[in-house]
C-alpha cells in the first residue's frame, strides 16, 4: 500500500533535489541519475513507513479487547507499538 502516486513521488524527488542544488549542498555529474535514485529513496521511505504503520495496526487488532480506532486509548497503544516499531528498525 503505498501512499503516494509516481507522480508525486517524482515531484518530491524533484523538490529535494532543487532544495539541495539552491543551497549549493551538491552538484550533479549526472542529473538524471541523482533524479532516479532520489524518487527510489523516496519511494523506499514511504515504503517502510507503510510496513510499519501496518505491523503497528496489525498488534493493536491483534489484543484479546477490542479498541475502537481513534479512541483515546487507540491513539495511545498506536504511539506506543510505533516507537517499539521504529526502535527495531533503528537495530
Amino acid at each position: 500500500m503505498n501512499r503516494l502516486s509516481e507522480s508525486r513521488i517524482s515531484h518530491l524527488a524533484h523538490l529535494i533535489l532543487d532544495g539541495l542544488k539552491k543551497d549549493n549542498l551538491v552538484s550533479f555529474t549526472n542529473e538524471g541519475r541523482a533524479l532516479a535514485e532520489t524518487k527510489q529513496a523516496v519511494h523506499e521511505f514511504f515504503q517502510r513507513d507503510d510496513h510499519i504503520d501496518s505491523a503497528v495496526r496489525q498488534k493493536i487488532l491483534s489484543l484479546s479487547r477490542h479498541v475502537p480506532p481513534g479512541s483515546r486509548e487507540w491513539d495511545i497503544l498506536y504511539r506506543k507499538y510505533l516507537e517499539e516499531e521504529l526502535r527495531k528498525q533503528r537495530r
